[in-house]
C-alpha cells in the first residue's frame, strides 16, 4: 500500500480535509470502472477487500487490540467520528455468540442518497471487518443489513467471526 506521507505538511493551505462530493465522486468512479470490467458482484467483492485492508490499516494505526471491549469499541466510535467516517453506535457485540451488530449514522458512503433500494455499503463492509478482525485475530465477515440508500436513515450491519 501506499504511505499516505505528511498530510499536514504537503497542504499547509488545504488542510487535511475535503468534501464529501469528492470523496464519494472517486469512490463511485471506482465502482462504475470495476463493474464494466468485472461484473456487479466481482466489483463489490474488490471494493469490500479494499475497504478491508484499509480497516486493518486504520485499527494499527489508530487503535489498540489489548485494550478491553468496551475501551476498544469506545476507540472505534470517537475515531469513526474524528475522522469524520459516521457516528457509530454499538447495538450488540457477543464474541460469545458470534454476533456483533452496529449501526453507523450519517454514513460517509451514503447518507443523503436518494432512495435506490440497493444497499451500497459494501467498502464499509470490509472496512468494519477489518477494524474486528484486527482486534479478535478471527476473520471477520461483515454485511450492511440497513442502508439509507435503501430507504432506512442508518447504515446497519450485522458481523460473525468465520470459524
Amino acid at each position: 500500500m501506499r504511505n499516505l506521507g505528511d498530510i499536514a505538511t504537503g497542504r499547509p493551505n488545504l488542510g487535511t480535509e475535503m468534501p464529501v462530493e469528492v470523496y464519494r465522486l472517486f469512490e463511485n468512479a471506482v465502482f462504475e470502472v470495476l463493474a464494466r470490467e468485472y461484473g456487479q458482484e466481482r466489483a463489490d467483492d474488490l471494493v469490500r477487500q479494499a475497504g478491508f485492508e484499509s480497516g486493518r490499516l486504520t485499527a494499527e494505526q489508530h487503535l489498540d487490540k489489548n485494550k478491553e471491549k468496551e475501551e476498544f469499541l469506545q476507540d472505534v466510535q470517537e475515531l469513526l467520528s474524528e475522522m469524520k467516517i459516521g457516528i457509530l453506535r454499538v447495538e450488540k457485540f457477543n464474541l460469545e455468540e458470534n454476533e456483533i451488530l452496529l449501526s453507523v449514522y450519517e454514513d460517509l458512503d451514503c447518507s443523503g442518497m436518494p432512495v435506490t433500494d440497493d444497499r451500497i455499503c459494501v467498502y464499509d463492509e470490509g472496512f468494519i471487518a477489518g477494524l474486528m478482525t484486527f482486534y479478535t485475530g478471527s476473520e471477520f465477515t461483515v454485511r450492511e443489513i440497513d442502508c439509507w440508500s435503501s430507504g432506512d436513515r442508518v447504515c446497519r450491519f450485522k458481523g460473525h467471526m468465520n470459524t
